[in-house]
């Protein structure tokens, strides 16, 4: 008698290409990379055993936090931006509009755009010398302003980037939430006389909480994961600070060959996401 009968082995057949999957770019590389945690590795070398040697280290690194303040920063800037940019062209595209298929397919475009020639288009965008801003501020009688070479300017040019790039996707969402909001609701609003204002922000608004939540959630993890941007537009500069964690643990790992404190510092920032989405959610959900 068969283990297992042919309508099982078609299942598991069915399944094995996940499993592949998941146990050769999931599962091992996460394995592999808690064992580097506690060595030392160049990868030319043999390892060597440092037990908790990187984490004492991490703790010592003051460049690594400096890295961890540029990315909270670039969030800080990055998640209102597109929140409130998203909301706004979501309300208007769900409006019985004249082209609306066509116009939400031109604000999604830009998240099907590679973001290293988005990342090119906007270096020339921002050039301080011959840059499209900069030619209107000369045209304005404004000064110049050096976008991405000064410390001040280049984390929020690369936010206001990212948040072009990636509105499309929280457009959609908006969109979806706002479909799903019964037109009944308006309907008696208006037979009571609320504006349209008051129909936003009394309807509209608390209906999109889970949303909202949504949103947020994924802003702060994309936001986290900040590397193509910088790397590309800045190289982390000017004086480290466009550095976003990514970047300083790519650094580690492929330009000094750090594996063991690339991976330790990986973890650690790993946490560090888990707790920041986690505190999010506490906060908005209590708010719903």
């Amino acid at each position: 008698m068969s283990l297992f009968s042919s309508q099982q082995r078609s299942g598991y057949l069915l399944m094995a290409p996940y499993w592949l999957h998941f146990l050769f770019f999931m599962a091992y590389p996460l394995t592999f990379s808690l064992i580097l945690v506690f060595h030392k590795w160049d990868i030319y070398t043999p390892m060597q055993w440092v037990g908790l040697g990187n984490f004492a280290r991490l703790f010592r690194d003051e460049l690594f936090f400096q890295a961890i303040l540029n990315t909270l920063l670039f969030l800080a800037i990055h998640i209102p931006l597109q929140i409130v940019f998203a909301l706004f062209f979501a309300v208007l595209l769900n409006q019985n509009i004249r082209g609306r298929g066509f116009y939400r397919a031109v604000y999604f475009l830009p998240v099907i755009v590679s973001g290293v020639v988005v990342s090119v288009l906007f270096q020339q965008l921002f050039s301080q010398e011959t840059g499209v801003l900069n030619t209107i501020l000369f045209k304005l009688g404004l000064p110049k302003i050096p976008w991405l070479s000064s410390p001040e300017w280049a984390m929020p040019s690369i936010a206001v980037m990212a948040t072009w790039k990636n509105i499309g996707f929280y457009i959609v969402l908006f969109l979806a939430g706002l479909q799903t909001i019964p037109t009944s609701l308006y309907e008696s609003a208006q037979i009571d006389g609320a504006t349209s204002w008051q129909q936003f922000r009394r309807i509209t608004l608390p209906m999109l909480n889970p949303t909202m939540l949504l949103v947020i959630i994924l802003s702060t993890i994309g936001g986290f994961s900040l590397f193509i941007e910088p790397y590309i537009l800045t190289g982390g500069g000017p004086m480290n600070r466009t550095l976003s964690a990514m970047l300083y643990i790519y650094k580690q790992a492929f330009y000094f060959n750090r594996m063991g404190y690339a991976a330790t510092l990986g973890f650690f920032f790993a946490l560090i996401i888990f707790g920041v989405v986690l505190v999010q959610r506490k906060v908005v959900e209590r708010e719903v």
